[in-house]
């Protein structure tokens, strides 16, 4: 038996990801097959692609670091057939073959069950995303309700659901965006104050707090962490999460030089581990009773990935991308 997968060759442009027909894949011991039912998409997929995703990767490699489905093979019992589940991370799309496709096979301790009538495309968009900026409030941050926060890069899709989370928390967000256009969906999901970015945030946001905000989460990457630093008030919290800029590191770094007096700088990445399955359902929870949203922005078939990738690097888009098998 065969099914479809997006399998990219070697890294380089978008035409070198392509639909093809692989057999469906056996789970070995300790693992689980899942059937696909929408994978979201993530930059960490556009850096794979770039190749700048290190020597870890063996090509060919079907592509997704996430995916949501339905448990087709089991072989521990651990869970029922038809059980719904997200998964991520763990080296899926990188060290073995990962969401894009119609079913793939992850270690069944990194499976997380969950019930939902939600459509399989908002269910997609979630795993990653949530698990993500609920490890960057909960611990890059240890955000308190009533605060304030600054989300750089906040049109990305993590940009956008820390501040739903945030939202619930009764705090106050700020969000920056490169695109005044795209100032309308922020307000949609509760933000606060809006600001442009132009290199100089930290000037704005003074203008609204003039000792700075109370947390800081940097997604845009290293080329804006100083300037997001400097909008942050003493014994502050800056959480570096996102690498939007795909620079990774700050050139000659000199902390006691770099580092605003008193301003914490921590940073946050995860795996399934770091998102409780009673976190996940609450969400979802939350979305169905319409108190949360869930920053989809479009969805696209398997055969469609080429244009995805193309909408991803572009960095148009206002939201999760979402490919359905």
């Amino acid at each position: 038996m065969t099914m479809r997968a997006v399998v990219l060759s070697q890294p380089g442009p978008v035409s070198n990801l392509q639909l093809q027909s692989l057999p469906i894949p056996e789970p070995t011991e300790g693992w689980i097959r899942i059937r696909v039912r929408a994978a979201g998409m993530n930059r960490s997929e556009l850096h794979t692609r770039l190749g700048l995703a290190g020597d870890s990767v063996q090509m060919p490699r079907v592509l997704g670091i996430e995916t949501v489905g339905t448990v087709d093979l089991d072989p521990s019992g651990t869970f029922t057939t038809e059980t719904q589940v997200a998964t991520m991370m763990g080296g899926m799309g990188r060290t073995f073959d990962g969401g894009y496709a119609e079913y793939t096979c992850v270690p069944v301790n990194q499976v997380i069950p969950f019930t939902s009538e939600l459509p399989w495309e908002v269910l997609g968009a979630v795993p990653e995303m949530l698990q993500t900026s609920y490890g960057t409030l909960s611990v890059g941050l240890d955000a308190q309700p009533g605060q304030s926060i600054l989300i750089r890069g906040g049109t990305s899709s993590i940009g956008m659901t820390i501040a739903v989370l945030a939202k619930l928390m009764n705090m106050t967000v700020i969000s920056t965006t490169r695109d005044k256009t795209k100032g309308d969906r922020l307000r949609e999901l509760g933000v606060d104050h809006i600001i442009i970015d132009d290199g100089n945030v930290a000037e704005q946001v003074r203008e609204i707090y003039p000792e700075g905000v109370d947390a800081a989460v940097e997604l845009v990457g290293t080329p804006t962490l100083r300037d997001t630093l400097l909008a942050t008030r003493m014994h502050g919290t800056v959480c570096f999460t996102g690498m939007l800029s795909n620079q990774w590191t700050v050139k000659d770094f000199y902390p006691i030089d770099y580092l605003p007096r008193g301003v914490r700088l921590s940073a946050y990445s995860g795996e399934s581990r770091d998102l409780p399955a009673t976190v996940l359902q609450r969400f979802l929870d939350q979305v169905a009773a319409g108190s949360a949203t869930v920053p989809l922005d479009r969805t696209f078939e398997l055969s469609e990935v080429q244009d995805a990738h193309a909408l991803m690097e572009s960095d148009k888009a206002c939201g999760k991308l979402v490919l359905l098998p």
